[in-house]
């Protein structure tokens, strides 16, 4: 296991019950975040297909240069 894991262990051994569920609430609010984020990226790659032909046209190529 990983170092920083085992030092995190430590310090929830020595909260009182109350507080673990903070902890716990907070994790859950990390991995939540972490996946929408993956998500995001996710539908953004898929977009980038849809859009290719509008975004890349040599009518709008001036604007590349800005």
């Amino acid at each position: 296991m990983d170092n920083r894991v085992q030092q995190v262990i430590k310090k929830l051994e020595h909260l009182p019950a109350d507080r673990l569920s903070e902890v716990e609430d907070f994790i859950d609010f990390l991995s939540q975040r972490e996946r929408e984020h993956h998500m995001r990226k996710d539908f953004a790659r898929g977009a980038e297909a849809s859009f290719h032909k509008v975004w890349d046209n040599d009518e709008d190529a001036a604007y590349d240069k800005l």
